[in-house]
């Protein structure tokens, strides 16, 4: 990868459009942890059950972030127009 598509995707990463597929990705991940708890509460496995409550605390912790890197380019986008 050259180094002009390489600032390209890091701006991307850092864009509005860039940071609400980040959270879709995210939040995709959350129908895995679903998935990871039922087969754990079906299985009785607690240290699974534990795994997927971290995996869910870990979703929740990176959504929250990604949230507010949004505000915050909202709140640029507002301050440059």
């Amino acid at each position: 990868m050259s180094t002009s598509a390489l600032s390209k995707a890091k701006g991307f990463k850092k864009s509005k459009t860039g940071t609400y597929l980040s959270i879709g990705t995210t939040a995709f991940g959350a129908v895995s942890v679903m998935k990871q708890v039922k087969k754990a509460r079906s299985e009785n496995d607690v240290l699974k059950l534990v795994d997927a409550a971290v995996s869910a605390a870990a979703i929740v912790t990176g959504l929250a972030i990604l949230y507010r890197e949004l505000k915050r380019l909202g709140d640029d986008d507002v301050l440059l127009g």
